[in-house]
């Protein structure tokens, strides 16, 4: 997913969407039929849709693996981070005028294989990479803007999504831990609306 195969059209089209699609639901509890939308977002893709209002996180929820095509994720995942982040009580209509939206397009996670799992944090690039950790049933996905976000280097970030998988911090030495790496292009809007795209770095 490194070339641009997705336009800041196609991300503005998908905000947009999403943007109608939560206020439909949180208005009139009505799920938006998807009538018709370009080939590419008619594809099946991992994705994530993450809401703010004011800046701050108020949503986050996405599927890691290509279940459904892009433009269904996107609305379903859309009204779940509205309404189902248990994290969050959901977007009220007053919050409708001040959401932003952030949709991540994902690519299929790759299992890191090391013989040395110490080594790890020199296979990972902030920045470019979303994190998996997978360890006896418990599972923990950061993407990869939240590393960048937060100042964390490849060794926190293995921290850190450990913590979010319920499972000590240092987990990731563990040989019976699954390491995933993946990469997105992400679509935001800033405060005003304006789209902006950034492609894995």
């Amino acid at each position: 997913m490194a070339d641009p195969e997705y336009s800041i059209s196609d991300g503005k089209a998908l905000i947009d969407f999403a943007h109608k699609t939560i206020e439909s639901y949180i208005k009139d509890e009505m799920v938006l039929e998807i009538t018709d939308a370009p080939k590419k977002l008619k594809e099946k893709r991992g994705a994530f849709v993450t809401l703010k209002v004011k800046g701050e996180l108020r949503g986050c929820i996405g599927h890691p693996l290509p279940v459904a095509p892009l433009i269904e994720a996107v609305r379903d995942l859309a009204i779940s981070s509205a309404t189902e982040d248990y994290r969050f009580s959901p977007i009220t209509m007053d919050e409708l005028g001040e959401l932003q939206i952030e949709i991540s397009i994902l690519t299929v996670p790759e299992e890191l294989k090391l013989k040395d799992r110490k080594e790890a944090p020199k296979h990972i690039k902030v920045g470019r990479d979303g994190l998996v950790i997978d360890l006896d049933y418990n599972k923990g996905l950061l993407l990869p803007q939240v590393a960048v976000e937060e100042g964390w280097n490849s060794k926190q970030f293995l921290e850190h999504t450990c913590w979010k998988a319920s499972i000590p911090e240092d987990s990731w030495l563990d040989k019976e831990a699954k390491i995933f790496t993946f990469q997105s292009v992400i679509f935001a809007e800033d405060k005003k609306g304006k789209v902006r795209m950034t492609l894995p770095g």
